[in-house]
């Protein structure tokens, strides 16, 4: 039932917040000049195909990734599912991730769509784009990933994280049928359609190779990786790595 009613809150709340603020898909002058992160950060946006309130989160998440300064994911769920349209893209993983990231109490975060969280530290409405631009010029980033041969290495030892590596999609095209989006085709960036998750060694450095299973995920065209706290927690670094060899 929280699974449930916390979504249909959380749009209503977006709701008026569009209202008042009024994000639009083009970036005013102030907001399209804020300053980037000196270090990439993630951006993970929870949409759904079932969702009429995501079509503009989906296209601020593309124009993000365009701008090359962040690593920009989108993460389809499945809980708007009984609207009366399955989301093709959705996994169960990411309303689980949503649901770690609900549950730490990180600002602005819920079960709700469009939400994006930003390097796992805080959450808005996945359309607010000045929100969204200054959680990214704000985000913690308190390590780096270099690329060592076939391995991902970060630059220090940390406990209690992991290496998360992500199968993505860069483009995804889908023709809706029913629904709230019914009749309409609709556009998604960077879609994640498979990870897999290395722990970090108590001590030591903390480096791994891409997992086959990652590496070979069928539709997988990019590649991510990035330093986690276990369990959804903080994003300590992330990097966009090369397709893998064969």
């Amino acid at each position: 039932p929280l699974k449930i009613l916390l979504p249909l809150f959380s749009l209503a709340l977006g709701a008026a917040a569009a209202l008042l603020f009024g994000p639009s898909d083009r970036p005013s002058a102030a907001v399209a000049a804020s300053t980037p992160p000196a270090a990439p950060v993630l951006v993970e946006l929870f949409t759904s195909q079932g969702c009429s309130s995501c079509p503009p989160a989906d296209r601020l998440l593309e124009r993000l990734d365009a701008e090359g300064s962040v690593v920009a994911v989108s993460r389809p769920v499945t809980y708007w599912d009984r609207l009366g349209w399955k989301d093709t893209l959705a996994r169960a993983a990411n309303d689980a991730l949503q649901d770690r990231y609900a549950r730490r109490g990180l600002p602005g975060a819920g079960v709700y769509t469009p939400e994006a969280v930003v390097q796992g530290s805080a959450a808005a409405i996945g359309s607010d784009e000045r929100a969204l631009r200054r959680m990214i010029g704000a985000a913690p980033s308190d390590a780096a990933l270099r690329l060592d041969g076939g391995r991902v290495v970060a630059s220090r030892s940390a406990a209690g994280a992991e290496l998360r590596f992500l199968a993505i999609a860069h483009r995804a095209s889908v023709d809706v049928a029913r629904g709230e989006n019914g009749n309409r085709t609709l556009g998604y960036t960077n879609v994640v359609l498979a990870e897999a998750a290395v722990p970090c060694p108590a001590s030591g450095a903390c480096a791994a190779a891409i997992p086959a299973a990652i590496a070979g995920q069928r539709g997988a065209d990019r590649w991510a990786v990035l330093l986690q706290d276990r369990a959804g927690g903080r994003v300590h670094a992330v990097r966009w790595i090369g397709r893998p060899a064969k």
